[in-house]
């Protein structure tokens, strides 16, 4: 991919997450990090700056979706309801973070080699904890520096990729609350403004 050529991949992405969402503040005044990798360029844009555009893209339909679809309609008018199991419940919604993986498993079988994530280091579900050293670093990094983002290049298996990790807070308390009720939560007091988990951005880089 030619990161030069950054409106196309760029356009393809609002498309694609038209309807994305999620709990948190994903740190959207993030402060920059990891300062080894902060000079690397392609093209006339860098990779933190590729991110970040790719980020706040993220950002902006997890606000919209929070805000018009489940705040209103679920906690304020009362008209519909959000489930876990809205697969099997007729009319209820996505809960957020599911919207957040149903979207970045569309983005994944359209071809995009952007991939997404909503991680956590106590996730209710184990498959959203980190499988890699530098999702685990990134998580353990936004958890102690909720203002910051992470970056850092990683290699899996043949191709190098560069992976950020931006800070999922705690600013509902919905979303607070249900992972304190919830029966598979492994911790049950988190307060409104904690760190919840990151979310990770990966981009192959050129060979």
């Amino acid at each position: 991919m030619k990161y030069f050529h950054i409106f196309k991949p760029i356009v393809l992405f609002c498309l694609v997450t038209i309807l994305l969402n999620g709990c948190g503040d994903d740190g959207s005044d993030a402060k920059k990090s990891s300062p080894e990798v902060s000079e690397n360029e392609t093209g006339s844009i860098s990779m933190e700056n590729y991110t970040d555009s790719v980020f706040q893209v993220i950002k902006a339909h997890r606000t919209s979706y929070a805000k018009f679809i489940i705040n209103r309609l679920v906690n304020e008018e009362k008209v519909i309801k959000a489930s876990e199991h809205w697969k099997d419940e007729k009319g209820a919604l996505l809960l957020p973070a599911q919207m957040f993986r149903e979207t970045a498993t569309i983005l994944q079988d359209s071809g995009s080699d952007i991939s997404f994530s909503l991680l956590s280091l106590v996730p209710i579900n184990k498959q959203n904890a980190p499988k890699t050293d530098v999702e685990k670093k990134g998580l353990e990094y936004v958890n102690a520096n909720p203002d910051k983002s992470f970056y850092e290049e990683e290699k899996l298996g043949p191709k190098t990729y560069f992976t950020a990790v931006y800070p999922d807070n705690a600013v509902s308390m919905a979303c607070v609350s249900c992972h304190n009720n919830h029966k598979d939560s492994p911790k049950k007091d988190f307060k409104m403004d904690e760190n919840m988990g990151g979310v990770v951005i990966r981009i192959p880089k050129e060979v």
